[in-house]
């Protein structure tokens, strides 16, 4: 008979936490916290997807804002003036409010919206006259927004159902009965997704609808899944999109190519033909050429996407940015043709460049930010006006993402309240690994820090691991640095932005010399006297579990961990994560069967004999990423070991939304404090050198 293991719920561990942050009664009400506080997520506000206009006098962006009664981050769209700074909002009511886009004249913006209880529908604003209609009327939400070159038209992408394999049927059900469930058929190669869960029958295909409303055309048909970003052709008749095509798709995920489909016929002409991943096309202003993003797959974990350049028919195509050695993740034409502008990451600062038809790259501008809000990734979107002003996401550690103009905030989201806060302090810390590579790291202090002294360390480590941080906002952090620690964190070997050369160091070897790394920023977080040596603790997400329980089957010097959503055994991963078949293809030389031994080996499971730090385990319940199981056969094995543990189910969030909510984002590392301040030494600082 099996014995019942308890469950740590976030619900029990976070309660002594927050009852800190409780609000007196009003009578006695006191000042707020100095300290960032697990509510104070709720007051944070980041702007996303800043659009100028055509002319650069307005810019729409979507602010993101916390909403206390509905524990969520709620969307809404505003507007801003270029010339004065005055802000408007645009769509602000009950709902979520996304993806503005300008009509090519600048007196239309397009955007998704939906009330509360609603599909997400396309709406269109007449900005003249403050008018705006529901162009869209489905049952699922349009995407990829895109107006056709005279305005008349806007297409976009959207799920359509389908139906799924049926084998047999269920005998006659009498009237009235209630009955069980029909049974569940999967015959996918994937068959969920992260954040999605189980996936319904049914693909993703390209609309055309009128921009003053009316019935929408759907273009593309088949068994097969067409996305954005779309772009027309100069004279409306065609849309260039990516799509994999292949018969064999499903097994080939990775092989999509760019397509054109005439938006009157629906007729296919595919353009590129390599093996690899060609995505994001753009046609020029001028309609000769089309720009795309992509690369040739050596099956290696990691290949930087390059930017390329083709004639129009698809003919002589050629990459611009082979010699950048930097990954191109965004391209936009100039409004003259003569060149695009690109962002990619360098050093960990996301960069905003112009790429001209020889190649030659020329800095415009950097420090872009954005994305999520816990921990502190490289991020950030930007728009080009057709005078060449760059409207874009930026910022520092000091607070979330605002909107920036060319060089300058044109927004201050979290200005007046965060200035009643006294928040952790960044600074750089110089780290040498043991075969002399120099590792970017950084140090948040604790606010109240007095140079000198030695404070507990939080080790942070990033996911991915093909990801970069970089020295921007973190809530996570912040809360860390609130309860009195240091927290560091690092772009070890396998980290991008630095080049193919330093990412693929981990190639077919990750977990490995990642490790040095680490323990070498630790080492220099010593001497440098903030770290106490007797209170080093470690945690990270994903890529970051799986190091953080690597760590701890290696070494004994820290005095608690917790490892979040990792992967714990590659063979289990390989074959119940979302997208299975990329682990055997990409992190591994063989399958799991041919060569069960590689990935054992590179298992945190196979080292659990090790441990002997207490260590936490978290998981999103719905996590399909890295699933479930890789960390209940963890915190199994940690327990049959007796080895201090428990495990903590952050209820209904899957990888990708492990923070999505308020709430369970400070829950989450309230309970990872409380599990580090149970192994903590002496809360006192302890001076340097001692």
């Amino acid at each position: 008979m099996f014995r019942h293991f308890a469950v740590l719920l976030l619900a029990s561990t976070a309660a002594p936490a927050f009852a800190q942050d409780a609000t007196p009664p009003a009578a006695t009400a006191q000042a707020p916290s100095r300290l960032f506080t697990g509510s104070d997520l709720f007051s944070l506000e980041q702007a996303s997807d800043p659009q100028i206009s055509p002319d650069g006098s307005r810019i729409a962006y979507v602010r993101r804002s916390g909403d206390i009664m509905a524990d969520r981050m709620r969307s809404a769209i505003w507007l801003i003036d270029t010339k004065t700074g005055v802000q408007t909002p645009l769509a602000a009511g009950p709902g979520s409010h996304s993806s503005p886009r300008w009509s090519p004249d600048g007196t239309r913006l397009a955007y998704v919206s939906a009330g509360e209880g609603q599909s997400p529908q396309l709406h269109v604003r007449w900005m003249a006259s403050g008018e705006t209609a529901r162009i869209t009327g489905m049952a699922d939400s349009p995407d990829s927004l895109s107006w056709s070159p005279d305005g008349r038209q806007i297409a976009y992408a959207m799920r359509v159902p389908g139906e799924g394999m049926k084998l047999g049927k269920a005998p006659p059900k009498p009237e009235g009965a209630k009955w069980a469930e029909p049974l569940e058929i999967i015959d996918r190669v994937t068959y969920r997704a992260d954040g999605a869960g189980y996936l319904k029958p049914g693909y993703d295909h390209l609309f055309v609808v009128s921009a003053d409303g009316g019935a929408p055309r759907q273009l593309t048909f088949g068994d097969f899944n067409d996305g954005g970003p779309l772009s027309w052709s100069r004279d409306g008749r065609s849309i260039v999109f990516a799509t994999n095509r292949r018969a064999d798709w499903e097994r080939e995920p990775n092989d999509s190519d760019i397509h054109s489909v005439d938006v009157t016929t629906g007729a296919l002409t595919q353009l590129t033909r390599r093996y690899g991943p060609d995505a994001a096309p753009a046609v020029s202003p001028d309609g000769a050429r089309i720009a795309y993003l992509g690369y040739d797959d050596k099956r290696r974990s990691h290949e930087p996407a390059q930017l390329y350049v083709m004639d129009r028919d698809g003919s002589n195509p050629r990459s611009l940015t082979a010699n950048l050695d930097r990954e191109i993740d965004t391209a936009v034409w100039a409004k003259d043709g003569r060149s695009i502008f690109v962002s990619y990451d360098d050093h960990a600062v996301k960069k905003v460049a112009r790429i001209d038809l020889n190649g030659r790259v020329t800095p415009v501008v950097d420090g872009l930010a954005g994305g999520g809000l816990d921990r502190p990734y490289t991020g950030g979107t930007f728009s080009i006006s057709n005078d060449g002003r760059v409207a874009y996401t930026g910022g520092d550690w000091k607070k979330p993402a605002d909107v920036w103009l060319s060089g300058k905030p044109v927004t201050q989201l979290n200005e007046t309240w965060l200035a009643g806060k006294a928040m952790g302090q960044l600074r750089p810390l110089d780290v040498t690994s043991k075969d002399g590579r120099k590792i970017d790291s950084w140090l948040v202090l604790p606010p109240s820090y007095q140079p000198g002294t030695r404070v507990p360390l939080i080790l942070e480590i990033h996911g991915g691991p093909h990801t970069a941080y970089a020295p921007v906002f973190s809530s996570d952090y912040q809360l860390y640095a609130a309860a009195g620690y240091a927290v560091l964190y690092t772009n070890p070997r396998g980290s991008t932005s630095y080049g193919a050369e330093f990412a693929n160091l981990i190639d077919k070897n990750y977990p490995a010399e990642d490790y040095d790394d680490l323990m070498a920023a630790v080492d220099a977080a010593i001497g440098a006297g903030v770290a106490d040596p007797n209170n080093l603790f470690v945690t990270g997400g994903s890529g970051g579990g799986v190091l953080t329980s690597w760590i701890v089957g290696k070494t004994d010097r820290f005095k608690a961990a917790a490892t979040q959503k990792p992967v714990i055994n590659w063979i289990s991963e390989a074959l119940t994560m979302d997208g299975t078949g990329f682990t055997s293809r990409y992190w591994f030389s063989k399958q799991p069967w041919e060569d069960p031994m590689s990935y054992w080996q590179r298992s945190p499971l196979s080292l659990v004999g090790n441990v002997k730090t207490p260590t936490l385990v978290v998981v999103g319940s719905e996590d399909y990423r890295t699933p479930v199981s890789e960390s209940e056969q963890y915190y199994a094995a940690l327990q049959i070991r007796g080895v201090p543990t428990a495990l903590v189910k952050v209820t209904g969030a899957s990888h990708g939304g492990f923070t999505a909510r308020p709430s369970q984002s400070a829950a989450k590392a309230s309970a990872i404090l409380a599990w580090f301040d149970k192994y903590r030494g002496n809360a006192a600082a302890t001076t340097a050198g001692t």
